[in-house]
């Protein structure tokens, strides 16, 4: 099992954002318990592109403060 390396790219693009796992729970309606859940297994390819959008969007918003 790749226990840890699922969804890797989600979490490289959060670090990189400066955006914490659970703002993006946060911003996406989703308890941060049940997204870090989800994030175990691997995601479909419209779910992760759905999440690295809104990660894009809060780093967005970060560097407009």
């Amino acid at each position: 099992m790749n226990h840890g390396k699922e969804n890797k790219k989600i979490r490289e693009a959060a670090k990189a954002a400066g955006v914490y796992l659970w703002q993006v729970a946060y911003a996406m309606g989703i308890d941060d318990q049940v997204f870090s859940r989800k994030l175990r297994l691997p995601l479909p390819e419209e779910e992760e592109a759905k999440i690295l959008f809104v990660i894009e969007q809060l780093k967005q918003q970060e560097g407009g403060a």
